[in-house]
């Protein structure tokens, strides 16, 4: 079931056009940078993107202008895991499995979950609840188990649907940004 959700989302990411890939990003930036949780965050946590993703190297560059720590995740196959390291600037990036790009352990620093204010979590397909079908690792789910603090992830409207299938161990986020609506998936008086 997850197999087909993500390659139909992925048929209909490949449907939009340049212009309406555009403006929809544009429309979710926007969302973004005008949230509580943006504005009152100061470590920021988040993937670099690629491909028919919501690009983030524009938020990881109004970050940096507004004075906010940048930090990008490390995975390690062999475990499953994840940590998020300092990201400053592109001499700091590698290009590992499956052509994503991640952090140099010896020219990044480690960055605790706890000094982490928010996490823009990936993902392919989301529901109203916040439950989402990542891009087959777990890596988030492992890392969120014991995360604390604030959790969003930018969609395209046409990335929603009305159920995720998710187990136990699947940890929803707190809010989806997208072009028509930022949804609140867990009640806090926070948002």
């Amino acid at each position: 079931m997850k197999r087909f959700l993500r390659n139909t989302m992925r048929s209909k990411l490949e449907q939009l056009t340049d212009q309406e890939f555009q403006e929809k990003v544009e429309a979710i930036h926007q969302a973004l940078f005008q949230s509580k949780v943006w504005k009152e965050s100061s470590v920021i946590a988040l993937t670099i993107s690629r491909k028919l993703e919501i690009p983030t190297k524009p938020i990881i560059k109004r970050a940096w202008q507004e004075g906010k720590i940048v930090c990008i995740p490390k995975c390690f196959p062999e475990t499953h895991e994840m940590h998020f390291r300092c990201f400053k600037n592109e001499n700091e990036l590698e290009v590992v499995y499956f052509g994503l790009l991640e952090p140099i352990m010896n020219k990044t620093e480690l960055v605790s979950q706890e000094d982490i204010d928010f996490i823009l979590v990936p993902g392919i397909c989301f529901d109203r609840n916040g439950y989402r079908i990542g891009y087959g690792g777990g890596y988030y789910d492992r890392y969120l188990s014991s995360y604390r603090n604030k959790t969003s992830s930018l969609a395209f409207q046409c990335q929603m649907i009305d159920q995720v299938p998710h187990e136990k161990h699947d940890i929803p986020v707190d809010q989806i940004f997208t072009e028509v609506v930022t949804l609140i998936c867990k009640e806090s008086p926070d948002f």
